[in-house]
C-alpha cells in the first residue's frame, strides 16, 4: 500500500431501516431521523441519516478495504449533502501518505450520492502487520 493507491468503492442501499436502526443505536432520538412527518415539518422531504451513521459506515469502509486488523486512529468528517431513503452512498477512497515502514496510512475519503456530496473527509489507520489489503 503506499500513497496515491485508490480504495475499491464501497456502494450502500441508503435504507429507511439503515436511516432509523443507525440513529437508535447512537443514541440519537432526534425525531427528524425515524418520523417523515417531523422531517417534513424541519424542511427536509423525508427522514435523513445522522452523523454517527455515517460515520460508522466510513469506519466500516476503512476497515475493509485495509484489512481486518487496521485499527482506526483519526476521523475528520465534514458533511454535504443528505442521505435520504432510497438513495445509494459511494464510498471512495486514496491513500495520501504512509510512515512507520508502511505501518500507518492516512487517507482522504468521498461519499456521494444522487444529490451530490453527503461526506468527505481524512483518517488515520495503523495497518495489520501484512501490510493491509492487496
Amino acid at each position: 500500500m503506499k500513497p496515491g493507491d485508490e480504495l475499491p468503492p464501497l456502494v450502500v442501499p441508503v435504507t429507511r431501516t439503515l436511516i432509523v436502526a443507525g440513529a437508535l443505536a447512537g443514541r440519537d432520538f432526534k425525531d427528524v431521523h425515524h418520523d417523515v412527518e417531523a422531517a417534513r415539518a424541519a424542511g427536509a422531504p423525508d427522514i435523513f441519516m445522522n452523523i454517527l451513521t455515517t460515520q460508522g459506515l466510513v469506519g466500516r469502509y476503512l476497515a475493509e478495504r485495509l484489512g481486518p486488523g487496521a485499527v482506526l486512529r483519526r476521523l475528520a468528517v465534514r458533511l454535504g449533502v443528505p442521505n435520504y431513503p432510497g438513495d445509494t452512498l459511494t464510498l471512495t477512497g486514496i491513500i495520501t501518505s504512509t510512515c512507520d515502514d508502511e505501518r500507518t496510512a492516512d487517507v482522504t475519503f468521498t461519499g456521494t450520492n444522487s444529490l451530490g456530496r453527503h461526506v468527505t473527509g481524512t483518517a488515520t489507520l495503523v495497518l495489520p502487520a501484512s501490510g493491509g489489503a492487496p
